[in-house]
């Protein structure tokens, strides 16, 4: 009898085979899995960040629902459904309510292509623990990823409201901004590995993790997953202090919760795209593919392990940083990573070129290829900016910043049914009271 869960020798198949030999009942048990792990991995990771934030701060975080208020998320997610829906008068209704499905729903399935860990035997039928590995797996998560933020700029528009507006916009240029800078990162990663596979290029750093091997790479493409998640200290999109809440200002309800949901699953999956393209994966470090710790169930450990690592980093940020500033924010990304990277990728293919052709060592062409890219962005870093010309008026708006124009009129509620036929039939005017001539006269002014 086939031990549960145990792991058994078999006759050498890839990955795409094994996955192609699953059975239904094994196909549907993954999927549940994996959909449960956004949701789960929220309700933890919102309590885990209020403790640390908590911590840092000198203050005890949540501490009254549950022991130690590690319950405190779940009461959060059972009471959010049933609190008051509030829908603005101004919105429009259907692009209202589709917008948090747009966000939640992406989320939730980039992470069947995450390879969690190696061959396995599931109820004695062999597997590998990964839903699909497609050939192009690294761009179905870059979509789903990116998808999310058509959530967020219909979430802003359909509001009818300006401040869900600004920070729909926000958010547009954002992801647009990063979501470049993310994808020159992972090129890199495609021209060392030969591959778009999640699960081939895991296999490929059996020879050498990318985090070091391509170092620029992983720096970038970690400031670029901060910048495309919305979070602090690039959390333009919300800016408590500025826009209220952002493009979800006006959202209540489950609607909110599906907002808060596709923030931290999207965290998730940055992460575990990190994990599987610079640090190994579901490897130990420092041994072989055929090493026990790298065989088994013990894989979705150090996989777990690398997350949660990653994932405190945001937690870390938040806790540390103050907001960017919006300029500052988009000079990043256009004058810093997105220049930074495309010189990497020179370097990159030169270093490819030259070592199939023979010459330099690894480590000489390395040390080279990081000289070139500090010596890129100090250049970058000290062109100076395009100095604007003085001038004596002060301007309205604010000076080119975004911000709201002066004129700004709530929009008035519209009427329905009889209440509108009896207004119409009193006659009532909405307008408002006129300033009496001799009120004017007597005051000097009005």
């Amino acid at each position: 009898m086939t031990p549960f869960f145990a792991q058994q020798a078999t006759d050498q198949m890839t990955r795409a085979e094994l996955l192609a030999d699953d059975p239904w009942w094994l196909i549907l048990l993954k999927t549940v899995v994996v959909l449960l792990i956004g949701p789960l991995l929220t309700i933890f990771l919102i309590v885990w960040e209020r403790k640390a934030i908590g911590r840092m701060q000198n203050r005890p975080g949540p501490n009254r629902v549950g022991p130690g208020g590690y319950f405190q998320s779940l009461a959060d997610a059972i009471k959010l459904p049933f609190k008051e829906q509030i829908i603005p008068d101004g919105a429009d209704r259907k692009v209202y309510f589709l917008a948090p499905v747009l966000s939640a729903v992406p989320a939730l399935i980039a992470l069947a292509a995450i390879p969690f860990g190696p061959q396995v035997s599931i109820f004695g039928e062999q597997t590998v623990l990964q839903l699909v590995d497609l050939p192009v797996g690294v761009l179905v998560i870059l979509a789903c990823s990116s998808v999310g933020v058509y959530g967020i700029v219909l979430a802003g528009w359909s509001s009818g409201s300006p401040y869900p507006l600004l920070g729909g916009l926000r958010s547009a240029a954002q992801v647009i901004s990063y979501e470049i800078a993310m994808g020159l990162s992972i090129v890199g990663v495609v021209l060392y590995s030969q591959s778009m596979a999640t699960g081939a290029i895991v296999d490929a750093q059996a020879r050498g993790w990318y985090f070091y091997l391509l170092l620029p790479s992983f720096v970038i493409y970690l400031i670029s997953m901060v910048g495309e998640t919305n979070r602090a200290p690039f959390d333009l999109p919300e800016a408590e202090s500025e826009l209220v809440g952002g493009f979800h200002t006006e959202y209540s309800s489950m609607k909110f919760a599906m907002f808060f949901l596709a923030e931290y699953v999207n965290m998730v999956i940055v992460s575990a795209f990190a994990t599987t393209l610079f640090l190994g994966g579901w490897m130990f470090p420092f041994v072989g593919l055929d090493s026990p710790l790298n065989q088994g169930w013990l894989p979705l450990i150090w996989f777990a392990v690398k997350l949660f690592a990653l994932l405190f980093g945001f937690i870390w940020l938040r806790g540390t940083l103050p907001r960017f500033r919006y300029d500052q924010f988009m000079k990043l990304g256009w004058k810093v990573l997105v220049p930074a990277n495309l010189v990497w990728i020179v370097i990159i293919s030169s270093i490819r070129a030259i070592r199939n052709n023979g010459g330099l060592t690894t480590g000489q062409i390395l040390i080279g290829g990081a000289v070139v890219v500090v010596v890129a962005v100090a250049i970058a870093l000290l062109v100076p900016e395009k100095k604007q010309p003085d001038s004596d008026s002060v301007p309205v708006t604010g000076g080119g910043f975004p911000l709201p124009p002066l004129d700004l009129r709530v929009p008035e509620v519209p009427e329905r049914g009889a209440g509108k036929r009896r207004r119409r039939a009193a006659g009532r005017t909405s307008e408002p009271a006129q300033v009496g001539a001799g009120k004017e006269g007597s005051d000097g002014t009005v």
